[in-house]
Parts: structure tokens; sequence; C-alpha cells
């Protein structure tokens, strides 16, 4: 019997009992700190686009696009948050005049930045 095509690509087989088992590693990849956009990503990938996940997971790819997608939105969310403030007038002024209103505006203009994060880079 000829060697099989996984054989002939260079791969080897371990013996487990009656199975012969391939030797399978991924290759190494450098490593990043992943942030929370970064693992909400990874959720997003495992759940709902599991052939990218893999794929990405098996070229060696994943920590490298996880990385840039956490930095990525980390960047674009401080700019949103910078420029609705701005647009808003939510300033150290109204902060020092009325800090529950402050809170309340910096809440919200955080949560709809959050969700503009998570529709244009999470959940691509």
């Amino acid at each position: 019997m000829g060697k099989s095509l996984f054989e002939q690509m260079g791969g080897t087989y371990t013996q487990v009992g009656d199975y012969q088992i391939p030797n399978l590693t991924l290759p190494d990849e450098p490593e990043y700190h992943i942030g929370i956009w970064g693992m909400r990503r990874l959720d997003y990938l495992k759940k709902h686009k599991r052939i990218l996940y893999a794929n990405l997971l098996t070229s060696g790819k994943l920590n490298e696009h996880l990385y840039e997608i956490d930095k990525i939105a980390f960047e674009r969310h401080e700019l949103i948050v910078k420029q609705m403030m701005k647009a808003q007038g939510v300033t150290e002024q109204l902060k020092s005049d009325d800090m529950m209103k402050w809170v309340g505006l910096v809440n919200n203009i955080r949560n709809c930045a959050d969700e503009i994060i998570r529709n244009e880079l999470i959940y691509e």
C-alpha cells in the first residue's frame, strides 16, 4: 500500500492501540495581549463564524487577528466617545456644575460607542 496524501506532504502518525493518529500541531504564534474587544471577537467567532475561527486558528493568525481587532476597536471607541462628548456639550464645566447629569450623559455616550464598535468590528 502506498503512502497517504498526508504522508506524501510530510505528515507522520503515532500508533495508539489499533489506530494511527496523525501528528498535528498548530503553527507557533507570537504572544499578544488581547483585551476586552479581542475577547468579544473571539467569543463571536467561536459561536457564529466557526469556519473563519478554524481557518485563523490553523493558519496561526488567530491571536494576531484578535490583537488587531482589539487595538482598532479601543482606538475607535475612544475617538467616538470624544467626538460625541464634544457634539453633546459634555464638558468639564458641566461635570463641576451638575455631576449627575454629566455621569448620565457619559454613560449614554459610552453605551452608544460600545454598540457602534460591536456592529462595526466585532460582529462583522
